[in-house]
């Protein structure tokens, strides 16, 4: 069933206007979003780095690739859901919208039943396994145990943001955004600063302000007026939309499960130069979080637009589309990792106040800044192929590079060549294979048979 659809003046028009213009006002509220959130990640950083001891700092500032590693796979296939979502709003097939809507708020609720559940189960074994240090271990579970018991709010926040910009409306999840990430800051200051609780106080703080976010959000959509109102009477199990979502969004949710797998096995090999190494590398992932705002704004955007427009049948509007969304997120990713070659150690300090840290931290920044503009045209590309309905290849491109030859490259090189810069090394070299499989893939793929699909 085809309706007219009207747009609220909050939600962008991906599939009429000037292309550059849309996905900018598109990606703009997205970059601001990623911004706010890196500043609240370092918020926590430099409070638990300033207001606490160096293996709690290293606790905190290693926490991402284990937490995505459950959490990843979840929000992944709530990408998926959200390019379902945007095929059938930009087609004007308002039944399956409401399908679409319900069925992935469904999952995500189911979802972060299985998050709490395998994380607070697995996460123990998890930092034996990574050989983390036995003076940050308890640090470490702490801080797991509560992240994982309020994990419903991290990943529900994703589900619903999903579902609002996959109908065009990229700016209020922003002004969520912005609220809690003040509260955040403020909690963070209060929890660690002033009650001294260390890394329990961070770990209470992020959930605490992602579930005011959930809340936001949730009474934002059960208030729309039109037929894209979230109901909850409608939250029943449908086979078929179900299995769509997941069939959409599981290479992705896959692909996420088992890069984190490969960036565990690296951070494991960074745990094994102690406890300075952690700190250093953690707080330059803080920095290289700036890097991945115009990376992921534009990655993010990538399938909204792409799924609207083919959705349309505006196959030209998303090729244009992709090419600009590349290349922007090519070119601005370069230029932050120029800055960063150049000022690194400056940077670092504001977290870590032991030369040793900001040493392992500074080694990494000058193997990997340079070569940013391959992880924006990796990312890039995997978007526009999501958009397509193609999520399986970057599945398979990300999970052979940045899982398989990432694993066996840091696990074989420290035998011959045992200096900590060689792990660094991993990032450019998976980089380069990926962006190169992918531009072959864009430039040979046939876009009317993306239309069909």
């Amino acid at each position: 069933m085809k309706i007219g659809l009207k747009r609220e003046r909050t939600a962008v028009n991906l599939t009429e206007g000037p292309i550059v213009k849309n996905i900018l006002l598109f990606a703009v509220p997205l970059f601001i979003g990623q911004l706010l959130q890196q500043f609240y990640n370092m918020v926590d950083a430099w409070v638990i780095g300033n207001f606490a001891d160096n293996n709690a700092f290293a606790a905190v500032s290693s926490a991402g690739s284990m937490t995505f590693l459950i959490v990843g796979l979840f929000n992944g296939i709530s990408i998926g859901g959200g390019v379902i979502i945007s095929k059938y709003y930009g087609a004007g097939e308002k039944i399956n919208v409401v399908r679409a809507i319900h069925t992935n708020f469904l999952f995500g609720i189911i979802s972060s039943v299985l998050s709490t559940i395998v994380g607070l189960t697995l996460m123990p074994h998890i930092l034996v396994w990574m050989k983390t240090p036995e003076s940050v271990l308890p640090n470490s579970l702490q801080y797991f145990t509560i992240y994982f018991a309020g994990v419903s709010t991290v990943i529900m926040y994703n589900i619903c943001m999903s579902i609002m910009r996959a109908l065009g409306d990229s700016l209020h999840p922003l002004y969520y955004l912005i609220l809690s990430s003040v509260i955040n800051v403020v909690l963070d200051l209060l929890f660690v600063a002033v009650f001294g609780w260390g890394v329990a106080g961070a770990a209470i703080a992020t959930v605490i302000a992602q579930g005011i976010s959930v809340i936001l959000c949730l009474i934002r959509m059960c208030r729309q007026k039109d037929y894209t109102r979230l109901d909850f009477k409608k939250l029943h199990f449908e086979k078929d939309m179900m299995i769509e979502v997941i069939k959409q969004g599981l290479p992705t949710g896959i692909q996420n499960a088992v890069i984190s797998i490969g960036n565990l096995t690296v951070q494991t090999n960074i745990n094994s130069f102690g406890p300075y190494a952690m700190a250093g590398v953690g707080a330059y992932a803080k920095i290289e979080g700036f890097v991945f705002l115009p990376i992921m704004s534009m990655s993010m955007s990538m399938p909204t637009f792409v799924s609207q427009n083919l959705g349309a049948k505006k196959i030209d509007r998303a090729k244009k589309g992709s090419v600009f969304g590349i290349l922007f997120g090519v070119v601005s990713a370069e230029i932050m990792g120029l800055i960063i070659f150049l000022v690194a150690p400056s940077f670092l300090k504001i977290f870590v106040n032991t030369p040793q840290s900001v040493e392992f931290g500074t080694i990494h920044a000058k193997v990997t800044a340079l070569f940013f503009f391959l992880l924006a045209l990796s990312h890039c590309c995997a978007g526009v192929l999501r958009g397509c309905g193609k999520a399986f290849i970057p599945m398979i491109t990300m999970l052979a590079f940045w899982c398989g030859v990432r694993v066996v490259y840091v696990t074989s090189i420290l035998k011959f060549i045992p200096k900590f810069q060689m792990i660094s090394w991993a990032y450019p070299l998976t980089w380069s294979l990926s962006s190169l499989v992918f531009v072959i893939i864009l430039l040979k793929m046939d876009w009317e048979k993306a239309l069909r699909k």
